[in-house]
């Protein structure tokens, strides 16, 4: 799970944050079963709206995978590579903001 717009969505100089990794997920049963090689980190924007992704990508063969040695300016296309995963087999996202925060994306209604 990475924060793409880490810290602030207008300026996301930590993109992509590094909340949560975890891998051999067995294709029958849940993510409990797999290996946390980070450990979860619940999102607490401070500016703005953010999108937290989920990304799953199909390991072909059971690999030693190392955690990075930090969360800030994790690179998923990077991390793939290196791993030999290729393109993500499934992705979601949810928006999250700050209690009381403001800005960010929003939706504004076009009038017509």
């Amino acid at each position: 799970m990475v924060d793409p717009d880490a810290p602030s969505p207008s300026n996301p100089t930590e993109r992509e944050h590094l909340h949560w990794m975890v891998t051999d997920i067995p294709e029958t049963a849940g993510v409990r079963f797999g290996n946390e090689i980070v450990s979860y980190e619940s999102p607490r924007p401070k500016a703005g709206i953010h999108r937290f992704v989920f990304v799953l990508f199909r390991q072909t063969v059971q690999q030693t995978i190392y955690a990075p040695g930090w969360r800030q300016n994790f690179n998923t296309r990077d991390f793939s590579a290196l791993y030999n995963l290729g393109p993500p087999v499934a992705s979601i996202y949810f928006n999250c903001q700050r209690a009381g925060g403001c800005g960010g994306r929003r939706y504004q209604p076009v009038s017509g």
